[in-house]
């Protein structure tokens, strides 16, 4: 059954976050500061925040850059999963991935459509493994990010969380390479 094991200690990671926007500055950043007060509610280190426009290679440039950094174990983005012309989220980081976690997006569309119905279909967010780090795209509005965090990502990203979680697993994002040869 899934729940906390409270016999097991809470293990604290490195997390990144990449607000995309063209207009947004750390004044505006309202989604950017709601998964802000989330990482340091739930006992986790925000390593570093940044903001880029709308572009791909700034986007994919950014969070390839993070994913090299032994500090950072988990990069957040969030806007740019839309559809109109400049909300290239998606397509930025998916060039980065060495594995897609489809669940991810399967089961964000499914808390989602509880809250905001079939809205959600306007959203690509999208998430993968590059690198030994963790990387998930976020809609750009603080209520997609709160149902990201509060619905999949809190309990993903403690170590508690039983059965699985990402935590226990990320030894061994890199044992397909020869051990010191990871970043």
């Amino acid at each position: 059954m899934a729940g906390l094991d409270e016999k097991r200690p809470f293990i604290a990671v490195g997390i990144a976050i990449l607000t995309v926007s063209d207009t947004r500055t750390p004044e505006t950043d309202k989604s950017g500061d709601t998964l802000a007060a989330r990482i340091a509610e739930a006992g986790h280190r925000l390593v570093e925040r940044a903001i880029v426009p709308d572009e791909r290679e700034k986007i994919a440039a950014q969070v390839k850059a993070w994913t090299e950094r032994d500090e950072i174990d988990v990069v957040i983005t969030t806007g740019g999963t839309g559809f109109t012309g400049r909300d290239v989220t998606p397509e930025a980081l998916e060039q980065l991935f060495e594995k897609r976690m489809d669940g991810f997006s399967t089961v964000f569309h499914r808390i989602s459509y509880d809250k905001i119905g079939t809205a959600t279909i306007q959203s690509r967010a999208t998430a993968g493994v590059a690198n030994s780090t963790f990387i998930f795209a976020l809609p750009g509005s603080p209520g997609a990010c709160r149902d990201a965090w509060d619905g999949i990502l809190k309990a993903q990203l403690d170590y508690r969380s039983v059965p699985c979680n990402f935590v226990e697993i990320m030894p061994r994002l890199d044992e397909h390479l020869k051990r010191g040869a990871k970043k």
